[in-house]
């Protein structure tokens, strides 16, 4: 069988367009460029619309994974509004100082979202030993886990998503995700055997106006997904 394409997009065009082009799921969030944080409310409403699941990132602020009582508490009022707002599931992901997972907040987290689908996010590719990471991620109760193998790129991890792979046995889903193209998904799926993958499908989109970049509103390219390079990515999986 096919595997199921996640498109993660942050915006109203990126959300049709990945819809248009065929994605099976959505990763919803804002700050793609930050590696994705929660998406505002108003997005979450909208996205629920949407003919296949969504699920909402769960990261107050952009950096680590290391997160406070105060952010805490915003990730557990996030989780109540995604599913309040109608979507499938949410994206989670906390880290302790040290990389590993943060177990006891993971779990308020997991509790919190009680009847929604969850992800595990690629916190999991700052753990010191991903296997060990994978029993806990397995003990919670998650049903994925997106990674890049713990390197910049999933084919770059390719050699760490295989022992992932082969030590979950079907208990959890490996999603690969990081730098994946129409020109490299089918290499990978021919070497890695799993059942769903991640990308974003995106290019370059019309450029921020010059004053929103001279006043600091915007920063870098806009990047938004593309229909036809999700409509490319699904037959290079074929």
């Amino acid at each position: 069988m096919t595997a199921l394409l996640e498109i993660c997009v942050a915006d109203a065009h990126s959300l049709e367009g990945a819809i248009e082009g065929g994605a099976d799921r959505i990763e919803l969030c804002s700050a793609l460029e930050l590696g994705g944080l929660t998406p505002s409310s108003g997005l979450m409403r909208l996205a629920a619309q949407a003919p296949i699941p969504v699920y909402a990132m769960i990261r107050p602020r952009a950096g680590d994974f290391v997160f406070s009582a105060r952010e805490s508490e915003i990730m557990l009022d996030d989780i109540e509004a995604a599913g309040g707002a109608g979507l499938a599931g949410v994206v989670l992901g906390a880290s302790q100082p040290d990389g590993q997972l943060d177990e006891a907040l993971l779990s308020r987290l997991r509790v919190q979202a009680q009847g929604l689908g969850t992800t595990l996010h690629r916190a999991f590719d700052l753990v010191p030993e991903p296997l060990a990471a994978l029993e806990t991620a397995v003990a919670l109760g998650f049903e994925r886990i997106l990674t890049s193998g713990g390197a910049v790129t999933a084919p770059e991890g390719l050699e760490a998503l295989l022992r992932l792979h082969r030590a979950a046995r079907g208990r959890i889903g490996i999603m690969p995700g990081s730098g994946l193209t129409p020109a490299n998904i089918a290499p990978l799926l021919a070497a890695l055997p799993v059942s769903e993958v991640h990308s974003s499908c995106s290019a370059a989109g019309e450029p921020w106006s010059a004053e929103a970049v001279r006043l600091g509103f915007a920063v870098g390219q806009r990047r938004q997904t593309s229909a036809d390079i999700v409509c490319t990515f699904r037959k290079a999986m074929a």
